[in-house]
């Protein structure tokens, strides 16, 4: 058989056969459970929507190195954790989680990686949390109806170049649309159509 080889498809992020790893930001140190091998963490779909999409050929990866990315519903930490290998120590991700149960994980990620924000707050209210600097990816992955208008209402607080909000509202928020998510992107869309005078898009 042919050996499978590891590649690099965006800077930090690697594929061998269908199985996706991360650039082990503190080496030899696992998350949640994941394999370790070498420098790398592997990045497990099922506990991940990018990396599912990934996966399923995403083209354009919005979360790069030193990229500041605000991250809606951060959950445990497990996403988050992966975004904070690709950033790297130049980087930031404030990671925005309103259930305290789970908040408690991401303090403890923070422990060891010094590149994740945790904000224990609702994403519904972006005045909560007002001092967070501009980032250049909103991405938001909330277990709500109002997923779409919350994403949008924190992306025009916190988006920089707000002239590319739409086309990076599309890539960043909506990075999932090659998935089963795809009707939330079309739900997306109305919304922005009949809010662009408002967004000033």
């Amino acid at each position: 058989g042919e050996a499978i080889v590891m590649k690099e498809i965006f800077p930090a992020v690697f594929m061998e056969g269908n199985r996706l790893y991360t650039k082990n930001l503190v080496p030899g140190e696992k998350v949640y459970g994941e394999k370790l091998v070498n420098d790398k963490r592997e990045w497990v779909a099922e506990r991940s929507k990018l990396a599912a999409a990934i996966i399923k050929g995403l083209k354009d990866m919005p979360i790069k190195k030193k990229s500041r990315i605000l991250y809606l519903g951060a959950s445990t930490g497990t996403t988050v954790s992966h975004v904070s290998d690709i950033i790297g120590n130049d980087g930031i991700v404030y990671a925005v989680e309103f259930a305290e149960r789970v908040f408690h994980n991401l303090i403890n990620l923070v422990k060891t990686r010094k590149n994740i924000v945790p904000i224990h707050a609702d994403a519904r209210k972006p005045e909560g949390y007002p001092w967070v600097e501009e980032c250049d990816a909103v991405y938001c992955d909330i277990a709500d109806p109002q997923e779409s208008e919350i994403a949008i209402r924190n992306a025009k607080e916190f988006l920089n170049v707000l002239s590319r909000f739409l086309h990076k509202f599309k890539r960043v928020i909506l990075i999932l649309d090659k998935a089963p998510w795809h009707k939330k992107s079309k739900k997306v869309q109305k919304y922005l159509k009949e809010h662009r005078r408002e967004l000033k898009i």
